[in-house]
């Protein structure tokens, strides 16, 4: 299959250079606003929380404060609870889904944890609703250090220092209908490759990291979220998206390897939500519910076990 039967960019087997990525992004048009969905959603929240810009990015004449949310009163000794979001600024609940976490339960964990929320990772990708920055760089592949992918650079330089003190990181991303229409297309087209077209799966799924799995901590989520909304099963072939499953509703990824978000630190329990927008049996209000089950089932799962993460024996 040559890439151009399946996406109109790019010399077939050949990868993107300059050309075909000014190309690609002049295809990109901005269809909402950070500045109204998120910044104006945040600016509430002063009185209750310590809003804090922890980087910017300027893309063109564009400037895209970076915004974080943290407790009001910050306490070293507690352990430190981490939710993102807007990774894949097209991923529409993980951003308004963590906000609507913070807007009514940030404070139900005061005095027993630190709360650290970033809502919109990528706010470009977010306006444009896309999977990528400008420079056609995923940002869920670049969470390293020295990372060439500015929204994933400013996010590793703001958790550093917590490495060691994230008890729980829940990472907020959808699956969609257009990830095998628009977005792997994309990907093959990008990287010179064929394109094997896949399986979207309806419902909502976790993905676990395969080195350290933690399978009760991940069916504790499951089980918060199927009362909200569904839970994706296997395909004929036993798998989500071309992996087994851990438990059911799980599937496992090389994190860390794969320098994606849930990795950033060493949070002993950590997960990535996947929700389904695109299923006839979810609204858009179900999705973003079904994040913030996410989120409210990870954090008690973590608080009820106790665990100190600064343990000698998790360094």
């Amino acid at each position: 299959m040559s890439n151009q039967a399946f996406y109109p960019i790019g010399v077939p087997g050949q990868p993107w250079g300059a050309a075909e990525k000014a190309a690609w992004r002049a295809q990109q048009v901005k269809q909402r606003s950070y500045a109204d969905d998120v910044l104006n959603t945040i600016e509430p929240l002063r009185d209750r929380f310590d809003v804090v810009e922890y980087g910017s990015l300027d893309y063109g004449v564009e400037h895209y404060p970076l915004v974080v949310i943290r407790s009001l009163h910050w306490r070293d000794e507690l352990p430190t609870l981490l939710v993102t979001g807007g990774v894949h600024g097209y991923e529409t609940s993980g951003v308004h889904g963590a906000l609507q976490f913070v807007q009514q339960h940030g404070r139900d964990y005061v005095g027993r944890a630190n709360l650290l929320v970033v809502p919109c990772v990528s706010p470009w990708a977010y306006e444009r609703i896309h999977r990528w920055n400008p420079d056609a760089l995923d940002p869920n592949r670049n969470f390293r250090k020295n990372s060439p992918a500015g929204e994933s650079a400013a996010l590793v330089n703001l958790l550093e220092p917590l490495r060691d003190s994230v008890l729980m990181h829940i990472d907020l991303h959808e699956t969609t209908d257009t990830d095998e229409s628009e977005f792997r297309p994309a990907l093959a087209a990008r990287d010179g490759k064929d394109f094997e077209p896949g399986e979207i799966p309806d419902g909502f799924y976790l993905v676990d990291d395969i080195e350290t799995p933690q399978p009760e901590f991940q069916r504790a989520v499951i089980d918060a979220v199927a009362k909200v909304t569904h839970i994706a099963i296997a395909d004929a072939h036993g798998e989500i998206i071309g992996s087994p499953l851990l438990v059911p509703g799980v599937i496992k990824f090389p994190v860390k390897q794969w320098g994606l978000c849930a990795g950033i630190t060493n949070a002993r329990y950590a997960t990535t939500t996947e929700v389904y927008p695109d299923s006839p049996r979810a609204t858009p209000q179900q999705c973003n519910d079904a994040q913030v089950a996410a989120v409210r089932a990870a954090i008690d799962y973590a608080l009820a076990r106790g665990d100190d993460p600064r343990d000698s024996e998790l360094k």
